[in-house]
């Protein structure tokens, strides 16, 4: 149900791989008789809430549109990572699934030093606002958090499945750091492996003028720009973005010297309520009671 939110249909080894289930037999039994009450679906290899061929051939073209931009997401995410500040680059949303089609764009994860974040993500706005012409298709950084607050806050269905599915690319420990203090993920995901990316973790090498830069700004001169760059991020987005109330700012624009989020349509909250809702046509339609879901 959660992935049908994506149209994306799962094979039996998803389903597992994102399921409490200990016995793969035992999952089979289950299937096979939601199957035969016409609960899901199944095409090909496919499990599916809908019978409808057309999610299947989705997933296969965005599975091989996926395949074929993995080079250049390898490719960015290195570039990013000589930027000042910048201590681990992952890649995370729709990508890091082996999914992407032609109105997706590339997310990247952020790890920066402490009390540098806000530098290193002015950097690299202003990269993308003069160079790229702020397009963000191949090049959206939206989510930052520095090396000493690594714990997810908000902790549901959505931030477990959006970290056990993170790739990491670019990085000198903070990942394995990151990992270790997200445990909490495997409450909801407990058949993943947090760390079964890092074997292909690349190291990050910094180029000449990241290194002096990172020596001049590791001064009180940096202190305070990393704080005004803070005030007038949260400012400039309390101006802009009114339609959220200060709960749902806070966690879709959470801005603190040690995150950073850009998410205006707090995606992660409309995830939530739309599963919610499914849950509880599941229950009206086939009788079928499913605790639910907190953002």
């Amino acid at each position: 149900m959660y992935f049908s939110l994506f149209q994306y249909p799962l094979t039996e080894e998803e389903i597992y791989a994102f399921s409490e289930v200990t016995s793969r037999k035992h999952l089979r039994d289950e299937l096979e008789i939601l199957l035969a009450n016409k609960v899901i679906f199944k095409i090909d290899q496919f499990y599916l809430c809908e019978n409808n061929e057309a999610l299947v051939k989705r997933r296969i073209l965005g599975n091989r549109n996926a395949e074929e931009i993995a080079g250049k997401a390898l490719r960015v995410s290195k570039f990013i990572s000589k930027f000042p500040f910048v201590e681990g680059v992952g890649i995370s949303g729709s990508l890091s699934k082996g999914y992407f089609d032609e109105d997706g764009d590339i997310d990247f994860f952020i790890i920066t030093k402490h009390r540098r974040l806000w530098i290193a993500r002015t950097f690299l706005i202003l990269y993308k606002k003069i160079f790229l012409f702020n397009n963000k298709k191949y090049f959206c950084v939206n989510y930052f958090i520095s090396e000493n607050s690594l714990e997810i806050v908000e902790k549901n269905r959505f931030t477990a499945t959006e970290l056990v599915t993170m790739m990491p690319m670019y990085g000198n420990g903070s990942f394995k750091r990151f990992y270790e203090e997200n445990q909490w993920a495997l409450s909801f995901l407990p058949n993943q492996l947090l760390d079964k990316q890092l074997e292909k973790l690349r190291p990050a090498k910094k180029p000449f003028f990241s290194i002096w830069t990172e020596k001049i700004l590791n001064t009180k001169i940096g202190d305070s720009l990393d704080s005004l760059f803070l005030k007038i991020t949260y400012k400039k987005w309390k101006v802009k973005f009114t339609h959220l109330d200060d709960r749902n700012f806070d966690i879709a624009l959470k801005s603190t010297k040690d995150v950073s989020k850009h998410h205006p349509l707090n995606f992660q909250n409309k995830v939530i309520q739309r599963l919610n809702i499914k849950y509880a046509e599941y229950q009206e339609n086939h009788d079928i009671n499913l605790t639910q879901e907190h953002a």
